[in-house]
């Protein structure tokens, strides 16, 4: 799906009396996700056991 197809998907599923405000955050979302998504892709995610051995020391301090 390209990004135009996915963005008139998401308007599509709004409700009728949306404003712009909740057009323009639900393709923020959207567009995050997918950045996201990618960049998992691309070998650039945390590993699991990393973020929890950082919140656990955050959580101690």
């Amino acid at each position: 799906m390209t990004t135009k197809e996915m963005a008139l998907h998401v308007i599509e599923e709004l409700s009728d009396d949306a404003t712009w405000d909740d057009v323009q955050e639900r393709i923020n979302f959207i567009a995050g996700v997918q950045k996201g998504l990618r960049e998992l892709d691309e070998g650039k995610g945390i590993a699991h056991e990393c973020v929890r051995e950082e919140f656990a020391q955050w959580l101690s301090a």
